[in-house]
């Protein structure tokens, strides 16, 4: 019998596999496809306070391995988010994560705040790969004093675990890392997308509207891992690791790098089905290896 249970910030999650923020909308949109009961958690798409319009398309583009995107974090604001998405949820059994976003500290606090008394509510993920508009729209996550800062201000506020969503666009993962759990993280996740850019050579213009997006999939998978690794020896909680993953092998990797939980995002673009996949790749790897718990896996290679 193999226990795929794993246990995150005093949350229980019946197995790793979750998606990632702004890659299955916010539940409903794959229901039809997927059974979410079968997944270990649902991580929404980044809310705002308010509705944000996102960027002026075209805004997504195939590449070689992968997909950039500039959606720029459309979203409902959580007002509707609330009302619609979260009482959707209320159906399913799984754990729910909210991934917040924000231009200022102050934008962060209210949708923290307001989603302190939604007991649908099992995480939240703060994504701090956006601008902040007081510091010159330099994103909070490329400095460890900014990340230190932003975790302090929501863990005070905060009623759930709280997981730190990192950039990879910086220099050393594991200082980013270190001030994220300096500032009272109870989780981190990374990595989110690559900064990277198209160009149509026959239009001789760019292919986004916005010039530059966030690289995702497969592509990037093999920084991802590496990054994983330095986060997960720089700090003593528990890391979630995403980028790339396509397969259940992908998900081993981050998890012998020591990520104790896995979120996949762009896989679900082409194949709705993938998380369940790879849920299942996971057990029967487990058992091919005679492994009992998921935990034993967690930085076996170090």
């Amino acid at each position: 019998m193999t226990d795929m249970s794993v246990r995150i910030a005093g949350v229980d999650f019946k197995n790793p596999v979750m998606t990632a923020s702004g890659t299955f909308g916010s539940g409903a949109e794959y229901g039809q496809f997927v059974d979410l009961n079968r997944l270990g958690g649902v991580v929404t798409k980044g809310v705002a306070n308010v509705p944000w319009p996102g960027n002026p398309v075209p805004r997504v583009a195939e590449t070689a391995s992968g997909m950039l995107n500039a959606i720029g974090l459309q979203n409902p604001g959580m007002d509707l988010f609330i009302s619609r998405d979260l009482k959707y949820l209320e159906d399913y059994d799984t754990n729910v994560i909210v991934n917040v976003c924000g231009h200022s500290e102050e934008e962060y606090l209210k949708v923290v705040e307001r989603l302190g008394d939604e007991k649908r509510v099992d995480m939240l993920e703060i994504n701090i790969s956006c601008p902040n508009v007081k510091e010159g729209g330099i994103a909070f996550g490329t400095d460890p004093a900014a990340v230190e800062k932003i975790t302090k201000a929501v863990k005070a506020k905060a009623r759930q675990p709280v997981i730190m969503k990192l950039s990879p666009n910086v220099t050393d993962i594991a200082e980013m890392a270190k001030a994220a759990q300096e500032g009272g993280a109870d989780c981190i996740s990374l990595i989110n997308t690559i900064t990277g850019m198209k160009i149509d050579v026959e239009r001789m213009r760019f292919v986004l509207a916005n010039k530059t997006g966030g690289l995702s999939g497969p592509a990037i998978k093999p920084v991802a891992v590496r990054m994983v690794y330095q986060a997960a020896q720089a700090v003593s909680i528990p890391v979630i690791g995403m980028g790339g993953i396509c397969c259940a092998q992908d998900a081993l990797e981050f998890i012998l790098a020591g990520a104790s939980a896995v979120s996949i995002g762009t896989a679900n673009f082409h194949d709705p089905l993938t998380t369940v996949k790879v849920i299942e790749g996971i057990e029967d790897y487990m058992k091919r290896h005679g492994i009992e718990k998921i935990s034993q896996l967690v930085g076996a290679v170090r």
